[in-house]
């Protein structure tokens, strides 16, 4: 207890704790995370392709062209991503670039394993888009908090967010939206419409729960 210059006696000052640090995840945790993330993408992917609806960002444009070019999504995905791995190099160093890459390689790999397993699915179109999408979401969430994502425009959000601090979600969403208007060529009017909700609900999963710093996971 000390006193003050007017005489009073003051309380025993409390430290106030500090942010605690941010614990690093392990290998496994990275690997299985990884994992789950490309899961949930590739297969929230799947039930936008069977609903033949569209979504945003390199995923969207692999799956407007697969509509039009007899090649395999995974093949068309992983072909539209390969010029965003340079600057996956360049501006987040190899460790992100190549978790990122092999993130890529997985949902390539996984959009030949879905249809093995569900066979030909024909989806209610809302229950597609909005399923697909949330799907999606929640796997480049995870994705994200691992530090590794689809590549594409992902990587120009978390590049933004890191720079300017605007929220990955709410940039990617502008982005994701312009492509999927831009499908209105190959995409009837009403399937855009809810292709573009669809997308807003995915970045909205990412706006709201990946915030700078929120996540302390490293």
């Amino acid at each position: 207890m000390s006193t003050d210059e007017t005489g009073h006696q003051e309380g025993p000052t409390t430290a106030r704790p500090g942010p605690s640090p941010a614990v690093r995840h392990s290998v496994v945790e990275d690997v299985l995370g990884i994992l789950t993330g490309t899961f949930a993408a590739s297969l929230g992917l799947f039930l936008l392709k069977s609903s033949g609806a569209v979504t945003g960002g390199t995923a969207g444009l692999a799956l407007l062209v697969s509509y039009t070019v007899p090649l395999p999504f995974g093949v068309i995905f992983f072909a539209v991503n390969l010029p965003f791995f340079a600057l996956a190099v360049w501006k987040k160093g190899w460790d992100f670039a190549l978790r990122t890459g092999a993130a890529i390689a997985l949902v390539s790999v996984l959009a030949g394993v879905h249809p093995a397993a569900f066979g030909s699915l024909h989806l209610d179109p809302l229950y597609g888009v909005l399923g697909g999408n949330l799907l999606a979401g929640v796997g480049l969430l995870i994705l994200f908090r691992h530090k590794s994502s689809l590549g594409g425009f992902n990587i120009l959000a978390l590049l933004l967010q890191e720079k300017f601090a605007w929220r990955a979600g709410y940039v990617q969403m502008v982005l994701d939206v312009a492509i999927v208007l831009a499908s209105l060529v190959l995409v009837p009017p009403l399937m855009v419409v809810l292709s573009a909700a669809g997308a807003t609900l995915l970045n909205l999963v990412l706006a709201l729960n990946h915030r700078p710093g929120r996540y302390l996971g490293m």
